[in-house]
């Protein structure tokens, strides 16, 4: 009877320059991550979203009033929307690193083949795609109420992933430093909301005192709410390609932050 050797085991996969497999897997991870509690992650902001509209528009109680040469419901719908997108592209990120940490799932993340970079670029690519599918909902929802309009969708495209990109990598960037939801909140409150409230969303610039304008033009936020806002009503309260450059600028030194505390395994290796 002729020997019959045993089947060899199968080669190892070899990993390229980029772990395609790896970081397709991270990303898919964290879609379905949030799309598994949809409710809370894509219905919950839009019912928040209109409930500032209705805020507003009660406030206003019927009287026509402009910012700029724009209805001021229609100036404050593309800020509302822009406020959901962020907010919840930074919640995708910090949520998802803080729990793996709390639960000890971490090394899930850490032990495949995946590079700093790929990690990095995984879990960004999940925040924005969070704010984009959130920003998407609840402007179709703004619009049951007030026309948008689209005077420039390169703008608004261009916004909305740089800002969902800056949030979602702060977003990182918390979740790896905090050690429980508490720092999160902190986070959230303490830098996050006031940046927001505070980024022209709710007013335009030539109502504030000269200070007061001068800080607002050190906030990022300004720029991307401002950019975005541009994009649907053709109307901006800063110089459009200063705030595309800051706004670039921010996500590749917040990029640049993330890999590095990646890379080092700050709070992240026991």
């Amino acid at each position: 009877m002729p020997f019959d050797p045993a089947p060899l085991p199968p080669a190892p996969r070899r990993v390229g320059a980029v772990n395609w497999i790896g970081l397709q897997t991270l990303y898919a991870r964290e879609v379905k991550r949030f799309l598994k509690v949809h409710l809370q992650t894509i219905s919950a902001p839009v019912v928040t979203t209109l409930l500032f509209y209705a805020v507003f528009a009660l406030a206003l109680g019927g009287v026509v009033r402009t910012a700029g040469d724009v209805p001021f419901l229609q100036f404050l719908g593309p800020g509302l929307v822009m406020m959901a997108m962020v907010q919840n592209a930074f919640a995708n990120t910090s949520s998802s690193m803080t729990i793996a940490k709390m639960q000890g799932n971490i090394v899930d993340i850490l032990m495949p083949p995946l590079s700093p970079l790929e990690l990095t670029v995984g879990f960004m690519a999940g925040g924005i795609t969070r704010g984009i599918l959130v920003g998407v909902v609840t402007a179709a929802a703004i619009w049951v109420f007030v026309p948008l309009g689209f005077h420039s969708p390169l703008f608004i495209l261009y916004h909305a992933v740089m800002a969902c990109g800056m949030l979602a990598l702060l977003g990182t960037i918390a979740g790896i430093w905090a050690t429980k939801f508490d720092h999160i909140s902190a986070f959230t409150n303490f830098l996050v909301q006031p940046l927001a409230f505070l980024s022209g969303t709710f007013y335009t610039l030539d109502r504030l005192p000269e200070a007061m304008w001068w800080l607002a033009h050190l906030n990022p936020f300004f720029y991307m709410i401002d950019g975005f806002r541009y994009g649907f009503i053709g109307q901006s309260d800063g110089t459009l390609a200063v705030g595309a450059a800051v706004m670039f600028a921010v996500n590749a030194a917040l990029f640049l932050a993330c890999h590095t505390l990646i890379a080092s395994g700050y709070k992240l290796k026991a």
